[in-house]
């Protein structure tokens, strides 16, 4: 997995941007920008897509567990109810 500080930095000179005009088109502090290339972790989401969207990057969120119902949710009947069954405490 890409660090989030690199992907970033690739991006904006790929889009032949300065740091303060990313932060321009963004909406955002030049030192926002500058900070995350240097590996700022504490960094708000919403900040966050506002760089994304002029980049052009988009985020995936995934989770083993939302995964894991998912696939419950589609089994058959039968699977699901003895599935249920086994995680309640006997009478």
């Amino acid at each position: 997995m890409i660090p989030l500080a690199q992907l970033i930095k690739s991006h904006r000179k790929k889009a032949a941007l300065a740091q303060a005009q990313l932060a321009k088109l963004a909406g955002v502090g030049k030192t926002v920008i500058w900070d995350i290339e240097n590996g700022k972790e504490s960094v708000q989401w919403d900040t966050l897509q506002k760089i994304f969207r002029v980049l052009n990057i988009t985020a995936e969120w995934r989770s083993p567990l939302l995964n894991r119902m998912a696939s419950l949710d589609s089994a058959p009947a039968s699977c699901a109810d003895v599935s249920s069954s086994l995680s309640k405490p006997p009478p």
